[in-house]
């Protein structure tokens, strides 16, 4: 069967299902079963979706997915209906991303209604994927990382909890809230620093917190860099730390050359990726003479 024929045997599903759900609703639906109607009309919403999804009509399918998840909800059906909603949201995704976030809202009320956190928090991230890259909101991403995290954190899943977290301070040093990306990557950074699998990754925190106090002030940056040694000694031998002792004393002196050649240096062994590099133009632009920086550190 063609794509227009498989959208055609959807219309005509779509319309047998709202005919089994008026019907449902007839005075005498109480004597002649009216919950099998609506059972029968969300089968035949789900078979409709697949069939405009067969066909690629991501709008229609999100639609006759939406209509099974309301009726799925009126049979009380929670978990089907927090399904469909979802598989409304992945559809919609491909065509109207706004209508992706409500229908995957809606699921996220379902699912804390169950008490399934672990499930909702994946689906925030989702939502915040989407604003990311279809909508582009950061600030709303930032939103829907956070609460993805309080949630995996509440059903003790840290890792997942940080991996949210880490998206949320990237973003908030983008956005220059360097106050609340610190926070995150020390927190993180403590958090990993004791745990054998997990403590190299613990000095790419502390030199992403470090980074962030550097825009901020040069002093707080040297404070911050005394107390990650102090807190983490393995931090001192790392090229992170060395690369920061080197970037701070340009600084102070004021020495853009020296700046750049340390950052070269460090980038030709550990390539910098954009973050990092926007991060460090932000402190090379502090540098007096540099006027509003090249644009470039290499």
């Amino acid at each position: 069967m063609d794509n227009a024929g498989k959208e055609r045997e959807a219309v005509q599903l779509m319309a047998e299902a709202e005919k089994r759900v008026k019907a449902s609703h007839s005075f005498l639906r109480g004597l002649f079963g009216g919950n099998t109607r609506i059972e029968e009309a969300c089968e035949m919403y789900t078979r409709a979706a697949n069939m405009f999804k067969m066909a690629k009509n991501w709008s229609a399918a999100g639609n006759a997915f939406c209509q099974a998840a309301k009726l799925h909800m009126q049979l009380q059906s929670k978990h089907d209906s927090a399904t469909s909603f979802v598989d409304a949201g992945n559809a919609y995704k491909k065509a109207d991303p706004q209508e992706a976030i409500n229908c995957l809202n809606a699921a996220i009320d379902i699912y804390t209604d169950m008490g399934r956190f672990t499930i909702a928090a994946k689906h925030h991230i989702t939502i915040a994927e989407i604003y990311e890259t279809e909508l582009v909101d950061i600030e709303k991403a930032i939103a829907h990382y956070e609460q993805s995290a309080d949630y995996y954190k509440g059903e003790e899943s840290n890792s997942s909890a940080n991996k949210c977290l880490l998206k949320v301070a990237a973003y908030a040093a983008q956005l220059e809230q360097y106050q609340k990306a610190i926070e995150i990557y020390e927190q993180i950074g403590a958090n990993t620093m004791d745990n054998p699998l997990l403590k190299y990754s613990a000095k790419d925190y502390f030199f992403k917190a470090a980074l962030c106090h550097f825009i901020v002030d040069e002093l707080n940056a040297k404070l911050a860099l005394e107390k990650y040694e102090e807190m983490f000694p393995a931090f001192t031998d790392s090229r992170e730390c060395k690369l920061l002792k080197k970037l701070l004393e340009a600084h102070e002196e004021q020495n853009s050359e020296a700046y750049t050649e340390a950052v070269k240096e460090f980038d030709s062994i550990s390539r910098l990726d954009q973050w990092l590099t926007t991060m460090l133009l932000r402190i090379k632009k502090s540098i007096q003479g540099d006027g509003e920086g090249d644009g470039d550190l290499k």
